[in-house]
């Protein structure tokens, strides 16, 4: 890395320190892992109290957040377990962060799983190494990401985890890459799009659920986004979660991680190019054209729903023959939302012990 880039990540870095408070609070079963040229590099704010389903998610922080360069990216990512463990990788979506799996790392972790949990682009100390690189999320650009850090980390193979923006990652690294995927769970289950079906218009009610997505196609929505991303995303975990009663204080550790400066261009990226109103990079073109495909995944995998997602996904009948290896689908009961492993650690957890070894 060039003294420039190292200059500006180490003022990133110190902004970041101070506007979360710079705190060391720490993660029951974290451990340090030899990650080459990784760095410890940051903190994470306070939290709530624990709770399901109540005020709160966790009152534990994931403490040192290490760096590391891979692919396009520096990457900032939580790490728990010993360094010999089984891999597992947990990726967040938006308009979330790390701190989903907050609670489920510690889990995973006591039983001897090495979890990595990165800040995907746009998101917390996650930065990108040239100021010349576009500020592009089409889903291949993201899921080359988490194969970047796997190579960064020297990581052959892995259990996956994720929903939402990460669920689709994870279905993208599994259908593309099934050697460096050992198993996945996937909230919501198969989300794998491409431009070309998100033409056909669909009924008036599922529109209605998209809305942010319409707002977004505009420039009003670019402007607003970026004037108004703290109450935006807030408003989402409402709605998508409508029987989370979640404290200030756990919506605030996670929105932290969006004052990332390039998150509103990741965003506005992100659902643009879905509905082919913004082009994608040439690099990923191949990949790109093989999920056009819609490929079936045949590496072994749970799906998980909880019973009050209020955000828009897809009935689990409808992807259930995507997957082609051991599968399982597993309804949650009991008011859980979109943010499917922040508000049931412990299911979520089980269903990655239980698919890790099949």
């Amino acid at each position: 890395m060039s003294d420039q880039i190292n200059n500006r990540r180490r003022r990133f870095l110190g902004t970041a320190a101070v506007g979360i408070g710079a705190l060391e609070l720490g993660l029951a079963g974290l451990a340090k892992a030899d990650t080459g040229n990784a760095a410890d590099s940051g903190t994470e704010p306070p939290a709530a109290k624990p709770g399901r389903g109540v005020a709160g998610s966790s009152a534990a922080t994931f403490g040192t957040i290490k760096q590391i360069d891979a692919g396009p990216l520096n990457i900032g990512y939580a790490e728990a377990g010993p360094s010999s463990g089984q891999v597992v990788i947990l990726l967040h979506g938006w308009p979330y962060d790390i701190h989903s799996y907050v609670d489920v790392a510690p889990m995973l972790a006591a039983k001897g799983y090495r979890v990595i949990v990165p800040h995907l682009r746009g998101y917390g100390t996650t930065r990108f190494l040239s100021d010349a690189t576009k500020r592009t999320a089409q889903q291949s650009a993201v899921a080359a990401d988490v194969i970047a850090l796997m190579n960064a980390l020297q990581i052959r193979r892995a259990v996956i985890g994720g929903y939402d923006w990460g669920a689709r990652t994870a279905n993208i690294v599994a259908a593309l890459w099934p050697e460096r995927c050992k198993a996945m769970v996937s909230v919501s289950g198969y989300l794998i799009g491409t431009q070309g079906a998100n033409k056909a218009p669909l009924p008036p009610e599922a529109e209605l659920a998209w809305w942010y997505q319409f707002y977004f196609a505009t420039e009003r929505g670019r402007l607003g986004y970026e004037k108004n991303w703290h109450d935006f995303a807030k408003l989402i975990w409402k709605t998508a979660s409508p029987k989370w009663r979640f404290e200030d204080a756990t919506f605030e550790r996670s929105a932290a991680s969006l004052a990332n400066p390039d998150h509103v261009a990741i965003t506005i990226h992100n659902y643009r190019w879905r509905l082919g109103l913004a082009e994608g990079e040439p690099q990923y073109d191949a990949l790109e054209k093989r999920l056009a495909d819609l490929p079936v995944i045949n590496v072994p995998t749970i799906t998980m729903e909880g019973d009050a997602n209020g955000a828009p996904h897809p009935p689990p009948a409808a992807y259930a023959k995507k997957f082609t290896g051991k599968y399982k689908h597993i309804d949650l009961p009991g008011d859980v939302g979109h943010n499917l492993p922040q508000e049931a650690p412990r299911e979520f957890a089980n269903a990655i012990i239980e698919v890790a070894g099949w």
